[in-house]
């Protein structure tokens, strides 16, 4: 199975399978789809001798068959006879999101917590439940020395003292388990101040700032909650932030709709602004939402990741480069097999825990009691929904069997499944077209990076 588009002036091929990318003259391009359906050479000089010349047919085809040989095009499938194996692996959770504080200081229009609310009450988690969940986490976490825990909200920022407390008491058990903590936390700046700053640089391994770009657009989307915009409190602090830990272990993550379809100028702004990692994503909403996004703009969405590829390129080059967040992709190293093929781990390495303990598959799936699985205290009670995540893979999903994006994105977000179509085990569409384009252009940017390092070199 191979995928091949052009993009910028490169003709790209990628061979799904093996995970090669090869970029190709026009006479390759042309040959690849007649030998995908094993086409002989005389049906495709007959097809193609009116373009090119038979030499360089035959030379292409050559070329194309010594690439089969090393194993890098046409390559056989070799995962999917593995996979009912593959989803009776043993399993052990490594990864908490901790929603320290269900309650937000601002009212974002698109937010799926309900205010931090998430179906329910607004809460605090306390030290106690906090507590027991690293404890649960320890104890479920078999030989696996590393372990994460993501602080969320809500606004965690609003709890402030027990994350500390907690990333105390984390440390303390490290040394009493050999476990290693990967403390991450994600707030909209609110709060943010020297102290929360100098905290998160000695204890946090990533910290996500919410901002959604430029000024009009962010305080349309996230105001507090009388209407006040939050860009000019929070930016100057994001900013800081940013240049305190060296620009590296943290994003500003903003969300796009309906409303800036020309997001790429969002992102933009953001470079603009001094941040050098930069996540700028599709609101997900369902279509009566009047800021939700629909099948209609999803070809304006592509011509923006496709401007967007090519700006950061020229940017790369003036020496004034950024990361993306969506276009980073590893194509020498990349994910093991088991995330290619199955994703985040919602449901069984991954799980969610409400400010009174209780276990989700993940945070966007928390106050849909159908997929209460337990809790802190008691464990993890339904089983039955752990092997139905443990079964969600790329092969259990019609949609991914023949998709090239598919080892890519893992199958997509199981929560966005479920909301859209009633079963984890289907994908959001609107998703799906989106995450192909952006799987394009990341493969088109490490091309003419590429590119470029060859010419200097």
């Amino acid at each position: 199975m191979i995928h091949q588009y052009k993009n910028n002036g490169y003709n790209i091929v990628m061979d799904i399978n093996s995970g090669a990318v090869h970029i190709v003259d026009d006479v390759v391009y042309d040959v690849l789809p007649f030998l995908e359906e094993n086409n002989g050479e005389e049906d495709i000089l007959a097809a193609l001798s009116g373009k090119y010349q038979k030499e360089s047919i035959l030379e292409a085809i050559a070329d194309c068959r010594e690439l089969e040989e090393a194993g890098t095009l046409f390559t056989e499938d070799v995962y999917e006879s593995a996979i009912e194996h593959f989803s009776k692996r043993p399993t052990v959770v490594k990864a908490l999101c901790l929603h320290i504080a269900h309650d937000c200081n601002l009212a974002c229009r698109y937010c799926f917590a309900e205010e931090g609310e998430y179906h329910g009450r607004r809460a605090l988690m306390s030290y106690e439940v906090g507590k027991q969940a690293l404890d649960f986490l320890i104890a479920n976490s078999g030989n696996r020395r590393n372990l994460e825990v993501d602080f969320f909200g809500g606004e965690p920022l609003m709890n402030w003292q027990v994350v500390k407390d907690l990333v105390h008491y984390g440390r303390e058990q490290e040394k009493k388990f050999d476990k290693n903590f990967r403390f991450t936390l994600t707030t909209n700046g609110v709060l943010l101040n020297e102290e929360i700053m100098e905290f998160c640089n000695r204890e946090m391994a990533n910290v996500v700032l919410s901002i959604d770009g430029r000024k009009e657009v962010h305080d349309y989307m996230r105001p507090f909650r009388k209407g006040k915009g939050s860009y000019d409190l929070i930016v100057p602090k994001f900013q800081q932030f940013a240049e305190s830990r060296g620009q590296q272990k943290y994003y500003v993550r903003g969300t796009f709709t309906r409303h800036n379809l020309d997001f790429a100028e969002d992102v933009l702004h953001l470079a603009d602004l001094g941040f050098e990692q930069i996540s700028v994503e599709p609101v997900v909403a369902m279509p009566e939402e009047e800021y939700a996004l629909r099948e209609e703009d999803i070809p304006k969405i592509c011509e923006e990741y496709d401007r967007l590829a090519a700006e950061m390129i020229k940017r790369h080059k003036e020496g004034k480069g950024f990361n993306f967040f969506h276009f980073m992709i590893d194509l020498t190293g990349g994910p093991c097999v088991y995330k290619r093929l199955s994703g985040c781990g919602s449901g069984t390495e991954y799980l969610a825990v409400t400010p009174w303990g209780d276990l989700y598959p993940c945070h966007q799936f928390v106050g849909e009691e159908k997929f209460l699985m337990g809790n802190v205290f008691d464990g993890l009670k339904a089983k039955e929904l752990q092997e139905e995540f443990k079964g969600c893979n790329v092969y259990a999903k019609e949609k991914c069997r023949k998709c090239f994006a598919k080892f890519y994105c893992s199958g997509g977000c199981a929560a966005n499944a479920y909301k859209f179509h009633g079963s984890i085990n289907d994908a959001y569409d609107i998703g799906c077209e989106l995450q192909r384009k952006r799987v394009e252009c990341a493969i088109m940017i490490k091309a003419a990076l590429a590119e470029e390092e060859e010419k200097e070199n």
